[in-house]
């Protein structure tokens, strides 16, 4: 018997396994087809006959629409399932570049900048699909994976659409190229295995025979999930308490069937519920380190020129060189997590230090040479940040709601993106170091009210811990 439980467990893993790496795959694939298009968006519009207004405002469009969508359809899939909500997105973000590559006008062009603005959230939907299939405690490994199959190609992908920009034709080409690739994502996605049962025992050996355990179904994209009822204490109202089995919850989620209005009212609660979370500490930190990274990088070309004289070519090695270091960073999350004891409050807390230093010696360097070290370690404390502080949205907010968390976090995400160049345009009109000063003061700001709130979180770690202990 206990052979036969080993065996089925190890051939749960490994579909486990090739799941994980399909969307890997779907990652990757998805930034090559965007970070395709990217480059070449202002040149279009442009040469549509849009003047500098309206060109910022129709590249406009997209952010507030991410902006505003982020975390709807991030509740949605927690609503729906991950299975037709991704497909929904690849598939709507398809037609919308498939409309761009049809835009011979700008009103055509923003028509087809809109269901990608509303739509194109594949990636979060992928990290909360990522979340329901791993524990806990592997999750900041398999997220950083994830990151780096993204980032390499979001490297690549430019390479490619400025070799097809060449060609007469180039731009459109670029578009249906990149609908194309949403479509065989959609495909992928389609074809993975829905219905297996995927269960494994958090952190221990098949033989081990202990109740510390939970068990995840995946049918269509809906995960039921069970939880001890401590950890679901914040839950939505919609959990039910299982039969004959005291103490813990399972989630239910429902079909797509369902009339909109049951499941517009089902993701307003969950909206709700992380609204009214006692989260904003996180969502704080990760607004403030947005706005300082991007500070970071607004200028970055000018700022090269004008205290360097370094001409732009250098200056773009220097961004490749450090955008590739971001990817293969993400191979580092999870031995770092692991060198931490999965201990992510201080390994933000000190990614955070990191990165505020290596800001501040960005701003007062003297020499390419130590612009190039703080590009070195800047690349590496900032995949390390990002991954952690939506480790711990998804500790805190539980992953019954990972897609409506992750959603939330991509809307905190597009504010800082609206704030910073604005923020960056005003200070750089007093000094070209402007911008990465202010993402200074606004990352010491995240590293004191971390040290203020973590002593909390650990404080209320511990109450939950010992509630579950007495409970037991």
């Amino acid at each position: 018997m206990v052979i036969q439980r080993c065996r089925a467990l190890f051939l749960t893993a490994g579909r486990r396994t090739r799941t994980i790496q399909c969307i890997y795959v779907v990652g990757f694939m998805d930034l090559f087809g965007v970070s395709m298009i990217i480059p070449l968006l202002s040149h279009h519009v442009k040469a549509l006959g849009a003047s500098p207004t309206v060109a910022g405002i129709v590249g406009s469009t997209y952010g507030v629409l991410q902006l505003f969508s982020s975390t709807i359809v991030g509740g949605w899939s927690d609503v729906v399932g991950r299975r037709y909500s991704l497909l929904t997105c690849l598939l709507l973000s398809a037609l919308g570049y498939t409309l761009l590559g049809m835009s011979t006008s700008i009103t055509l062009f923003i028509l087809a900048r809109i269901p990608v603005g509303l739509f194109k959230h594949s990636l979060s939907i992928c990290r909360a699909l990522l979340s329901d299939l791993v524990s806990e405690s592997e999750r900041p490994l398999v997220m950083g994976h994830f990151n780096a199959a993204s980032s390499v190609g979001f490297i690549l992908g430019p390479v490619v659409g400025g070799y097809l920009t060449e060609h007469e034709g180039g731009f459109y080409t670029s578009s249906f190229t990149c609908a194309a690739i949403f479509l065989i994502n959609a495909g992928l996605v389609w074809m993975l295995p829905w219905s297996e049962t995927l269960t494994y025992r958090n952190g221990m050996n098949c033989s081990n025979n202990t109740n510390n355990h939970f068990s995840k179904s995946v049918q269509n994209g809906s995960h039921a999930k069970i939880h001890h009822a401590v950890l679901t204490a914040e839950s939505q109202p919609e959990s039910k308490t299982s039969g004959n089995h005291h103490g813990h919850v399972r989630w239910r989620e429902m079909s797509l069937l369902q009339p909109a209005w049951r499941q517009l009212s089902s993701v307003s609660s969950k909206i709700h519920m992380v609204a009214s979370s006692h989260m904003w500490d996180l969502f704080l930190v990760r607004l403030l380190m947005a706005m300082a990274i991007m500070l970071y990088y607004s200028n970055f070309s000018l700022a090269m020129e004008e205290r360097f004289s370094l001409k732009p070519k250098v200056t773009g090695y220097l961004i490749s060189y450090s955008s590739t270091l971001g990817a293969l960073a993400g191979f580092l999350v999870g031995p770092v997590t692991q060198v931490y004891k999965n201990n992510m409050p201080a390994l933000l807390l000190h990614s955070t230090v990191l990165t505020c230093s290596l800001i501040f010696l960005y701003a007062t360097a003297a020499s390419v040479w130590q612009v190039l070290l703080t590009s070195t370690f800047f690349a590496i404390s900032t995949t390390i940040g990002r991954t952690c502080i939506t480790d711990l949205e998804l500790q805190r907010g539980g992953v019954h709601a990972s897609g409506t968390l992750i959603g939330a976090g991509q809307s905190v995400t597009a504010v800082g993106r609206v704030l910073a160049p604005l923020l960056s345009g005003l200070t750089q009109e007093l000094s070209p170091c402007g911008p990465p000063s202010l993402g200074v003061v606004l990352a010491l700001t995240a590293v004191g009210l971390l040290l203020i709130r973590i002593p909390k979180w650990d404080k209320r770690g511990m109450t939950k811990t010992a509630k579950l202990k007495h409970s037991e």
